[in-house]
């Protein structure tokens, strides 16, 4: 592992969405181009997805279903922001950690951190309201994003705004202003967030995988699942 990878793995009892919620009550989830649950089941749009999720959950007796860091994913041929003329070019490439559950359910800020900035992305198959905050860890400067939210998170936000681990920074929205997707947060830790505000790619090519691979560290090494 590399410093800021230590630096992750050595925090403990990290939580980005209601810390009522013991880890018994997680389930992996896969939403890949050979995910045997979508074979059976093929939902395409949000409300599809939406009742094959709670079907999921339900039959394993669980409340959140996560995963999707570096799933290779159809989900994203719906949308013209993820396609390309060339397959290698095409941004299906999942570079963050889904959790999905439902709307309403409160997301917490994994660490200490300031507000570095916040907008709502509008596009379809977008992040619609998105937060992210700005850390610092044994001197090591690194960025948490939030997607997927409601408007009421970011409605009163400011620039800078201080939060404290484990701290309520936003609520889950739904799928009419959440980029059309289930209901579910994304979490994606950032080493270098360039010049972004607001925003920053949470679905990379194949072309871009070995960048974004080291740039997007897996979020499972803070959340330990």
């Amino acid at each position: 592992m590399n410093t800021l990878e230590t630096i992750l793995f050595q925090q403990t009892n990290v939580r980005v969405i209601d810390s009522s919620i013991p880890y018994s009550k997680y389930i992996p989830l896969d939403l890949s181009v050979h995910s045997d649950a979508l074979k059976e089941y093929k939902p395409q749009t949000a409300a599809e997805y939406e009742i094959f999720i709670a079907d999921y959950l339900s039959k394993n007796q669980a409340q959140v279903a996560y995963g999707g860091y570096l799933e290779k994913r159809k989900l994203y041929e719906r949308s013209s922001i993820f396609n390309s003329t060339t397959a290698a070019s095409e941004r299906n490439i999942h570079i963050g950690l889904d959790l999905w559950i439902k709307a309403g359910t409160s997301v917490l800020a994994a660490l200490d951190g300031v507000v570095h900035s916040f907008q709502n992305n509008t596009a379809l198959g977008d992040y619609g309201p998105t937060i992210i905050l700005k850390h610092t860890l044994n001197n090591c400067e690194f960025y948490t994003l939030y997607g997927h939210l409601s408007l009421e998170s970011i409605a009163l936000l400011r620039g800078n705004q201080s939060f404290k681990k484990g701290e309520k920074i936003a609520t889950l929205g739904t799928a009419a202003i959440n980029g059309n997707y289930a209901s579910h947060l994304h979490f994606q830790i950032i080493v270098d967030i360039e010049e972004y505000q607001g925003d920053y790619p949470g679905v990379c090519s194949e072309n871009d995988m070995l960048y974004y691979t080291k740039n997007c560290p897996d979020p499972n090494l803070l959340l330990k699942i």
